[in-house]
């Protein structure tokens, strides 16, 4: 059994951790709640890009620009997005464990771009080819934090470089459910027309659906990119106040346990100690 003054010393650092995970709780939920209103603000706007793009669809097709038609050949590519930072809970591990067995349901030729650390360090642990990486965007991702990345996917599609883009990114559910999710990105594949039931080919595209669909495809990538990043920021700092939060607790457990066995091993002690006196003064 422990001594009084290692029970003491478990007592007093286990402290010192509550004291820290306490902090990253209080600090996780304060970048939550922006973090949770920047990515439901900007869900309608992703929505409305699609309800746009049925309804030009509807008039034109694959073939009247690059990023719309399927490609025969060229690597897939698969862009990750986790977290620089760990004490996230297993919000990293899922996302990874969810890609991975993506890669190895549809094995071929195959390369990744790592957004955040922790996926990057992943791949190349088990030897995944890493076309590029890009560095968490902070604790506020701005639109343009993406536009470099948007550009590199669109640049590779054109080219033939690249046949598939997928994104594979935690998407934020609530505070306490963050799903693993896998979306095509390139060829880009328009939702259906159901825009209240209206039909695309009634509207009138200005200059001319062509010229609206040349303008509309690369800010339609970069805010497919752009959501996806701020569904992987809500969902980091939900999961890890999460983590923190349990992990206080645990703290408080362990902290009472500890504290039982050091009331026990000091009452066993002065019940010794009064054994001896009494003993003493019987010899005397």
């Amino acid at each position: 059994m422990a001594s009084q003054r290692d029970l003491r010393r478990r007592i007093r650092d286990v402290g010192r951790i509550k004291q820290i995970t306490r902090a990253m709780q209080f600090v996780a939920a304060s970048k939550l709640k922006r973090a949770q209103d920047s990515t439901l603000a900007s869900r309608p706007y992703s929505q409305k890009l699609d309800e746009v793009l049925a309804d030009l669809a509807a008039v034109l097709g694959t073939d009247e620009h690059p990023l719309l038609a399927p490609r025969e050949g060229g690597k897939r590519l698969l862009v990750l997005i986790t977290s620089d930072r760990g004490l996230a809970g297993p919000l990293n591990t899922n996302t990874i464990r969810f890609a991975a067995r993506s890669i190895m349901d549809h094995q071929g030729d195959l390369t990744v771009v790592s957004i955040g650390r922790k996926g990057r360090d992943a791949m190349r642990r088990s030897r995944v080819p890493l076309e590029a990486h890009f560095a968490g965007f902070g604790d506020r991702p701005k639109f343009a934090d993406v536009i470099p990345l948007a550009r590199l996917v669109t640049d590779g599609f054109v080219s033939g470089e690249f046949g598939q883009i997928d994104i594979a990114y935690p998407r934020f559910v609530s505070t306490l459910v963050q799903r693993p999710t896998i979306e095509p990105l390139l060829p880009v594949k328009p939702a259906d027309d159901t825009a209240e039931g209206i039909p695309g080919n009634q509207f009138i595209f200005e200059p001319n659906p062509s010229t609206v669909l040349e303008q509309l495809l690369p800010r339609y990538v970069a805010t497919r990119l752009f959501q996806a990043v701020l569904e992987a920021k809500a969902s980091e700092e939900s999961s890890r106040m999460v983590a923190m939060k349990n992990a206080t607790e645990n703290a408080d457990d362990l902290i009472d346990e500890y504290t039982l066995a050091y009331n026990k091993v000091r009452q066993s002690n002065i019940t010794r100690e009064m054994i001896e006196i009494a003993t003493g003064a019987q010899a005397r």
